[in-house]
């Protein structure tokens, strides 16, 4: 069997061989990522994760096990994706400031015609941060191509109070729950 990842995410490839997987191949999916309307954030991010793996399945042969996952941070019901500039990071870092959001990774796995999806979920509480802290922070270009403008695996970990959940999950791929996924579908770890 053939593992693909879909997934252009180094962070995601590294947790792949922190895991023991050494042998896959990377596959991103390329279209055009948009968050489905009137679902629960733990629908839509299990919808987007559903239509990557999807997508890469269609290219690939009936022996490939595609796994496929989408990060999204939620304050309350409002969703917070990578930001588009600076000034994008910079406010979606001053209204997580002090407050609790939640993370989301939605799993997809298919092999063939089997299917298997989960969304995982993370509290993190963000300490106060100031201004001149977050505008630091951008300066450094670690939050532009992350959900919520932070990497908890990065300098973004000073500003997190505590978590409650899976830390993985944080940062894109919550290995515990892929690990039980992955064993159903016959990939021992």
């Amino acid at each position: 069997m053939k593992i693909i990842l879909a997934s252009a995410s180094p962070r995601r490839r590294e947790l792949l061989k922190m895991m023991g997987i050494e042998n896959f191949e990377v596959i991103p999916d390329n279209s055009e990522e948009t968050l489905p309307q009137g679902l629960s954030p733990e629908q839509t991010i299990c919808k987007v994760a559903l239509n990557k793996a999807k997508n890469v399945s269609a290219l690939c042969g009936q022996d490939s096990l595609i796994i496929a996952a989408d990060t999204e941070v939620y304050l309350d019901t409002a969703p917070y994706g990578k930001p588009c500039d600076e000034e994008d990071a910079v406010r979606m870092l001053k209204t997580l400031s002090g407050r609790k959001h939640t993370v989301y990774t939605g799993l997809a796995l298919i092999r063939a015609d089997e299917v298997i999806t989960y969304t995982e979920s993370t509290q993190v509480y963000f300490r106060d941060i100031s201004e001149a802290e977050i505008r630091a922070y951008v300066a450094t270009g670690e939050p532009m191509d992350k959900a919520g403008a932070y990497g908890a695996q990065g300098r973004g970990a000073v500003f997190i109070e505590k978590l409650e959940g899976d830390f993985f999950n944080v940062m894109g791929l919550p290995v515990c729950r892929l690990s039980i996924m992955l064993q159903k579908m016959g990939v021992q770890i």
